[in-house]
């Protein structure tokens, strides 16, 4: 009996993870931000009309684990390629990331990042990305001054508003939406 409960369990064990690598299979990146934003090719209910115009801001609030990408910032990407694999022009898609908290260590220039953890910024090459697809980076004012974050110490092109809050009602008067996540 023992051994059928054993042999069960393995059986389970190389279907679950037979099952997970088949999931993840179907992920691929780009086609705009070819190294970020694995998306998947879903068979949609809610039609996407080509034509749509997005205008969407993203919360970024916690910071990612040192020396790895942060999963917030690369929903970013992933809403780009997905949406650009779709059909959606790329000009018809503008995003805006309003960072605050620990996460705007995210954005430091990279020579202050390896100083500060003594690991390379993995997040440098994807912010990069995101803001030559026209990515609008905001850092709140606020926590960069709480946290010891200067303009100067953020990567060019990251932009500091004066809060969070006030991004997000700038924005908002602009036409975009929050994602809630």
């Amino acid at each position: 009996m023992l051994t059928i409960i054993r042999f069960s369990t393995l059986i389970f064990a190389l279907l679950c993870v037979a099952s997970a690598t088949a999931n993840t299979d179907t992920f691929m990146a780009g086609p705009v931000i070819k190294n970020y934003g694995k998306h998947a090719k879903v068979q949609q209910d809610l039609k996407l009309d080509k034509n749509s115009v997005f205008k969407v801001a993203f919360d970024l609030g916690d910071q990612g684990s040192v020396g790895k990408v942060n999963g917030s910032i690369e929903t970013l990407a992933r809403f780009i390629n997905m949406h650009v694999a779709n059909g959606v022009p790329l000009e018809n898609i503008n995003l805006a990331a309003v960072v605050h908290g620990k996460a705007g260590f995210d954005l430091l220039k990279a020579s202050l990042y390896q100083e500060k953890y003594q690991q390379k910024n993995a997040n440098h090459d994807l912010v990069q990305a995101l803001m030559k697809n026209h990515v609008s980076i905001f850092l709140c004012g606020q926590s960069a001054a709480y946290h010891g974050i200067t303009n100067d110490m953020v990567m060019p092109g990251v932009q500091v508003a004066l809060s969070a809050m006030t991004a997000h009602a700038v924005l908002q008067n602009k036409g975009y939406s929050l994602n809630p996540f």
